[in-house]
């Protein structure tokens, strides 16, 4: 799947979105349960937490730490919807479709695969 370069740079960009690193138990972590879990457990969380048109919470469902897809999404601006609407352009109130989910996915797990875990 295509993730735009224009998306790094601007978040590259962002005093908030660039200090996001994952810590060393993140890595740890990530090593252990592979890349496979990993990416299940970013389409589960995305599924459930940001996949819906209504989300009571939206702002505060992503930690900001405690799991490396945690430290991800808000390094990518893909943690709530309105960092979606803003940062990717998907409409706030309307469910994600498959094409979303899997977008939002790719670009969560492309910068775990920059941050030297697997």
């Amino acid at each position: 799947m295509y993730i735009p370069a224009a998306l790094w740079q601007r978040l590259s960009k962002s005093k908030f979105r660039s200090r996001f690193r994952l810590n060393t138990k993140d890595k740890n972590y990530a090593k252990i349960k592979g890349i496979t879990i990993i990416e299940q457990h970013a389409l589960n969380f995305i599924q459930k937490r940001l996949a819906p048109a209504i989300i009571t919470n939206d702002g505060k469902q992503t930690p900001m730490r405690g799991h490396p897809v945690f430290v991800a999404q808000h390094a990518t601006a893909t943690c709530c919807r309105s960092c979606l609407e803003k940062w990717h352009h998907f409409p706030q109130h309307q469910k994600l479709n498959a094409k979303q989910i899997q977008y939002i996915q790719t670009v969560i797990m492309f910068w775990i695969n920059q941050q030297d875990c697997f």
